[in-house]
């Protein structure tokens, strides 16, 4: 282990999966409560050990299913306790009913979900069908390139959902297999660091005594579309909070993870590629090759599925000739769900930027830089008016 006494971190030799971990302990939840499933197991296992040990005071409770744990943690969040679950695939599916309760209640819930293909064929491995299903869940949903990420956005995820103006669950999406088991050097932060930049929480959204309140309630008709208009506020104002948080964390910290999306080497480009996930890290690789070739090529990484980065694409839109979108999903019936996404949030009139939708990877399958590298081309090839089919999948074997 090497200490880095300037930045006040350790670096450590950590899968996806110890690295989330970490952020977690880091964050010193009251509750924690998760149930087993592949690939996010050794996530939950590593966190049980920890308070085991006594790291940190924290409950740990054991339940018998996924529902169960969503149900645990928001009762514990009802009490006014940082709380904490993981999940998986089915899990994420099985805890559906629960994730809506969590974000109309207003619980600043974090959950790590191990992105994994849904059955069936029956997967164990990963594309990001599962958190996509969810995305109208009511949960601000972020996608991360990276163990090093992982933990960093844990971290920052506490800092959004409890800040008074969002009070909204976050989910942090890490791709199965390809994050959670994977090993790379984290550089893990100190408790005083992080104590700094995340203060024990205080809720007024909590059952109390000297303050009685009804929460988890019904309404009716008079009032049930203002609630819900209420959520949607929300997720406007943590636009706001996002970008604060991040630009706080790079300061404290000194690493900058930009916010809802990044853009690279995409100043002068005229063909872009949108990802989510860990194929980012990939797709650098891949703009910095074509690049070396002259190609005027650039990566747009989305972060966050929700909130939207609708105003991003709506302002840059026209600054490239054609504009790739990589989706880890189909919406059965249309296309790769970002791809929709990214397309309604680039209509204006007089937009003249080309789009081109590309699946791939489902079910583990990998996304190679041959398979980027043509992406580019045929992007490319788009811009110059060559025919192109709208919706790509990249990698098929028969079908």
């Amino acid at each position: 282990m090497l200490r880095n006494e300037e930045t006040r971190s350790s670096r450590q030799f950590l899968s996806g999966n110890e690295a989330a971990a970490e952020g977690v302990r880091l964050c010193r939840p009251q509750v924690i409560a998760a149930y087993p499933i592949t690939p996010q197991t050794t996530l939950t296992e590593k966190l049980s050990q920890v308070v085991a040990d006594g790291a940190f005071p924290c409950k740990y409770l054991l339940v018998e299913s996924e529902h169960s744990a969503m149900a645990g943690v928001m009762g514990a969040a009802m009490m006014g306790s940082r709380v904490f679950t993981a999940t998986s695939s089915q899990g994420l599916l099985y805890m559906c009913e629960m994730l809506s309760y969590a974000s109309g209640s207003r619980f600043p819930i974090v959950l790590a979900n191990a992105n994994r293909g849904t059955a069936t064929p029956w997967s164990i491995f990963g594309d990001h069908r599962d958190s996509v299903a969810m995305r109208d869940s009511g949960w601000i949903q972020f996608y991360v390139e990276s163990g090093q990420e992982a933990l960093d956005t844990i971290i920052q995820a506490y800092r959004i959902a409890e800040h008074p103006e969002v009070s909204t669950p976050v989910m942090v999406n890490i791709d199965g297999f390809t994050l959670t088991h994977t090993y790379d050097p984290v550089s893990v932060p100190d408790q005083e660091t992080v104590d700094a930049f995340l203060p024990p929480l205080k809720t007024t959204n909590r059952l109390s005594l000297e303050n009685p309140k009804n929460l988890c309630f019904n309404i009716g008709p008079d009032f049930h579309m203002e609630s819900r208009y209420q959520e949607q506020k929300a997720f406007r104002s943590a636009e706001k909070v996002i970008a604060q948080a991040d630009g706080e964390f790079t300061a404290l910290f000194g690493r900058q993870h930009h916010g809802m999306v990044e853009r690279y080497r995409c100043e002068d480009a005229e063909y872009v590629l949108a990802v989510m996930g860990s194929v980012a890290g990939t797709t650098r690789v891949v703009v910095d090759k074509l690049r070396a070739e002259g190609k005027k090529v650039g990566l747009i990484k989305v972060r966050c599925l929700r909130p939207f980065p609708s105003a991003f694409f709506a302002a840059s839109g026209g600054s490239c000739k054609a504009l790739g979108v990589l989706d880890r999903n189909i919406s059965f019936g249309y296309e790769g769900a970002l791809y929709t996404e990214t397309k309604a949030a680039l209509y204006r009139p007089g937009a003249t930027v080309r789009t081109l939708g590309f699946i791939a990877g489902l079910g583990g399958r990998d996304i190679s830089k041959a398979d980027l590298e043509l992406m580019y081309e045929k992007l490319e090839n788009l811009a110059a008016g060559k025919p192109e089919e709208e919706h790509q999948y990249i990698g098929l074997r028969w079908s």
